[in-house]
């Protein structure tokens, strides 16, 4: 099954319909490939000067009052207009809701206010080229180690925008469908495992994959929300200013935005010959070694070889264990720094297997995902603990409740079910509060470890004569001596999203929730 590259939306003369199509929103480029006959060719958008890219890069901008997205906003911010980077990195924020104020050029707009604006403007982009968005079926990704709450963000986007999104997949999962239909024959009855190491602009995943023909399972996830090529580039931006004699308080926004951009381009033109980068700030060549560049990025690398570490295990030398490695593959943008197959090939060896379109794996990797006609199938995991804060001892103190675990499974977009739990129990009061958390891990005593990301909390009505209430909030809560029997039943969905439905089992009454939202 071949993987095609530089397929140009604009040579299409003809409305399609029933298009299966993969979109990577990346930190600062989002890439949507497509399904063609056992093909998977990479779209391409033209910029303001009629260039064509295999991207659209992830940026918004306002000019005149006006949010812009894409090239435009590129071109807008030359022109010196406010331009927004990165929001990626602010989903990744535990505590990001819908309504998160962001501010670009003085003005207030929230987080869904501005993605939903740029995946509107990539879906006019789409409708241009003649493709029908309303009849595409779409596959989506977030990060392996998203919290619910920028799944959920990601997800009401995508709809908000216009599109049909079948599922949504973790990022390096993703990347692990490419890596078999591009290395299949390193795949062996002994060596079954895929370790998947992505960079991208500005988050990392590692995630091990076991495949077993058109079968992956995703066996542990690893993640970090903070690291990825925007912190190289901003490394080399601040050491082309200390070089320059310049301080980054002295740039205005315009300047900084181009210094950036120009680093970015200069780290993306390295290759293991490069010796020195040359940025122009102010009108003067400002040169870096790139032996310099790469000491100064060396602890960014070493936190992601930390972070993947627990994925392979050590031998009692400290070497990694490889015995059912078939592949460690390296995907995302940042990945095609120089340094990091460098590393990795010396602590890996041959086994390390760079994709030919690492910028673009991902995205090749959902729209084998969404091909209707393809026969690969995906056991994901949730990759974070999820649990809820109970009373105990009649009152006085709260237990941690680890309803699951990062292990639990997704859903398939196939059909077939995630994990799912259920709790049963007499209510003791009148109103119940569910303050429901996501955790980084849960250890073996089943409390949560690491930073804790809090859920909107649920409130349900525990007597019948609360339930026409507006905002149970308002009402006291009562402890009861006979209440209600109580049912809680939790399911993971092919979006990687908890839903929760509260049953009264004395009448069947019921209410249901996605990460603290009613859906009926």
């Amino acid at each position: 099954m071949a993987v095609d590259s530089g397929t140009f939306l604009s040579g299409k003369s003809s409305i399609d319909t029933d298009v299966d199509l993969g979109i990577d929103l990346g930190t600062t480029r989002t890439v949507v490939a497509r399904a063609d006959r056992g093909n998977y060719p990479i779209l391409g958008f033209a910029d303001e000067e009629g260039d064509d890219h295999d991207f659209i890069p992830s940026l918004t901008a306002l000019e005149d009052g006006e949010m812009v997205h894409g090239f435009a906003a590129r071109a807008a911010a030359r022109r010196g207009a406010p331009l927004l980077r990165s929001l990626k990195r602010l989903l990744a924020s535990p505590t990001v809701t819908a309504d998160t104020p962001v501010e670009l050029g003085g003005q207030r707009f929230t987080v869904l206010d501005i993605l939903t604006g740029f995946l509107g403007h990539l879906r006019s982009r789409l409708e241009a080229a003649d493709i029908d968005v309303t009849r595409s079926r779409v596959v989506v990704a977030v990060p392996a180690h998203a919290y619910g709450a920028q799944r959920l963000l990601t997800l009401e986007a995508f709809r908000a925008a216009g599109f049909h999104v079948a599922a949504m997949l973790n990022e390096p999962s993703a990347a692990g469908f490419e890596y078999t239909h591009r290395k299949a024959s390193t795949v062996s009855s002994k060596r079954t495992r895929v370790l998947v190491y992505d960079l991208g602009g500005g988050t990392f995943d590692t995630s091990l994959v076991d495949v077993v023909g058109t079968s992956h399972e995703v066996l542990a996830s690893h993640g970090l929300g903070d690291l990825g090529g925007d912190d190289v580039d901003l490394v080399a931006a601040q050491m082309v200013l200390e070089r320059a004699g310049i301080a980054e308080e002295d740039l205005a926004a315009a300047e900084l935005d181009e210094l950036l951009e120009q680093c970015r381009d200069a780290k993306e033109g390295l290759n293991p010959q490069s010796r020195r980068v040359v940025v122009v700030l102010r009108g003067q060549d400002v040169i870096i070694p790139v032996s310099e560049l790469y000491e100064a990025c060396m602890p960014l690398m070493e936190r992601s070889l930390s972070t993947m570490a627990p994925l392979v295990g050590h031998l009692e030398d400290g070497t990694p264990d490889l015995t059912e490695i078939a592949g460690v593959y390296l995907v995302g943008g940042a990945s095609g720094l120089p340094l990091v197959p460098r590393l990795l090939r010396e602590r890996f060896g041959r086994r390390v297997h760079r994709s030919p379109y690492p910028g673009a794996s991902t995205a090749i990797g959902l729209a084998i995902a969404a091909d209707r006609t393809s026969d690969y199938d995906l056991t994901d995991r949730l990759s974070r603990g999820f649990g809820v804060f109970r009373e105990a001892d009649g009152g006085h103190r709260l237990v941690f409740d680890a309803i699951l675990s990062p292990d639990s499974i997704q859903a398939s977009p196939g059909g077939r079910e995630g994990t799912i739990i259920t709790r049963e129990y007499q209510a003791a009061h009148n109103v119940g509060w569910f303050r429901y958390v996501e955790c980084a891990d849960v250890d073996e005593a089943g409390e949560p470890s690491g930073e804790l990301a809090p859920y909107q909390d649920i409130v349900f009505p525990l007597e019948a004569g609360l339930r026409e209430v507006e905002d149970l909030r308002d009402v006291p809560v009562e402890r009861r001596d006979h209440g209600a029997r109580i049912q809680e039943h939790y399911r993971i969905d092919e979006a990687g999203l908890v839903r929760v439905t509260i049953t009264d089992l004395s009448d069947g009454y019921c209410r249901q929730y996605v990460l603290g939202r009613r859906t009926h």
